[in-house]
């Protein structure tokens, strides 16, 4: 499957998992709101605002699947794939603060002055309803991460950490959330029922407000690094510290076993000498840009250098389905020893670098 159909077929299944979380998610946020008004939950009532900021970021992240998949044009060249990021940013800071906040204000409020809370069957009944449809949202989600975790060798979870998908990773971190909110905010009122006192519902209302205020900062993150073009190298399991580190829990999108396979693939080439850097960012998701910098022998005809490069191109965009363009600088060896001299040998950074 070439890059451009891999990529279409990408943003095709993710559009599709925002579609449907959008769906369950605008159903459930409807639902949460009546029964919160009709009990005065104040549990039921967090988790309304929880559902309504769900909401909010599926329209965000719609949006950003419909831009992210125009094509490349004259004055976006590289193609509008990082709108993703930028959409994904926005929903993150601004839709998951403001239902944190609601969640927060509920939750301090029902703690200073506890209220009764009335038809504990419909809020039983209501949360029922709204856990199956999230599961069904977090089933579409879930396998299309264990899918592309599939792919790259990866268990469900560190792909969720790892993957370029930014509107997957934000349905499936919201999708989880939602689960456990909707069994945060059963135990508060089985609780409420049994003690008679509201003070459980306050302190679910809170614990899921803590939770949406986590879950931004941890999308925010993770977008400003694809934004930005940050490049986190994994660190090896020798290292100390290595298993509290931010880089060990931030792995990049692409397994370090197919990026010594596209080094190794480079320097299989005649002529091409030394690899003198290796640049990758991502132009959007399952977008990646590669830039090699490559020492090649002078000897080479212009003909051959054409091939050369046509041939590595080619290589690398076989090499992993990530790979969305591919330019290639050569270097001869004259050059690359004044290039060398004047910036002090290889100190060229912003990605992992190879060498012969």
């Amino acid at each position: 499957m070439s890059s451009g159909s891999r990529g279409r077929s990408v943003a095709n299944e993710s559009t599709r998992t925002v579609v449907v979380s959008l769906g369950a998610g605008l159903a459930i946020a409807l639902s949460k709101a009546a029964a919160a008004v009709i009990t005065g939950s104040s549990a039921m009532a967090a988790e309304a605002s929880h559902s309504l900021a769900d909401t909010a970021n599926d329209l965000f992240l719609f949006v950003a699947q419909r831009r992210s998949s125009k094509p490349s044009d004259d004055r976006y060249p590289l193609g509008h794939g990082r709108e993703a990021y930028f959409w994904a940013l926005i929903a993150a800071i601004g839709v998951f603060m403001a239902g944190a906040a609601f969640s927060l204000r509920e939750g301090i409020d029902q703690l200073l002055h506890p209220s009764a809370t009335s038809s504990f069957t419909v809020a039983y009944a209501v949360l029922a309803l709204s856990t199956v449809f999230d599961l069904v949202s977090l089933r579409q989600s879930a396998r299309q991460m264990r899918t592309r975790g599939r792919r790259f060798h990866r268990a469900i979870l560190e792909e969720a950490r790892a993957t370029s998908d930014t509107t997957l990773r934000a349905v499936f971190n919201s999708d989880v959330a939602a689960v456990s909110g909707d069994l945060v905010a059963v135990a508060a009122l089985a609780l409420n029922q049994i003690s008679g006192s509201s003070i459980p519902q306050g302190i679910a209302a809170v614990v899921i407000g803590v939770a949406l205020i986590l879950i931004s900062l941890r999308l925010v993150r993770r977008t400003h690094d694809f934004l930005v073009g940050a490049w986190v190298l994994p660190v090896a399991p020798q290292e100390p510290g290595a298993a509290g580190s931010r880089a060990k829990l931030y792995t990049q999108p692409i397994p370090e076993q197919d990026l010594e396979r596209m080094r190794a693939l480079v320097l299989g080439h005649k002529g091409v000498t030394a690899i003198r850097q290796m640049l990758f960012t991502f132009l959007g998701p399952s977008r990646m840009w590669v830039i090699a910098r490559l020492d090649v022998d002078d000897t080479l005809s212009g003909e051959e250098l054409r091939s050369l490069v046509g041939s590595i191109e080619s290589g690398m965009k076989q090499a992993s389905d990530e790979i969305y363009r591919v330019d290639v600088v050569l270097i001869g060896r004259a050059q690359a020893a004044t290039l060398s001299s004047a910036i002090g040998g290889d100190s060229a950074t912003g990605g992992p670098q190879g060498t012969p």
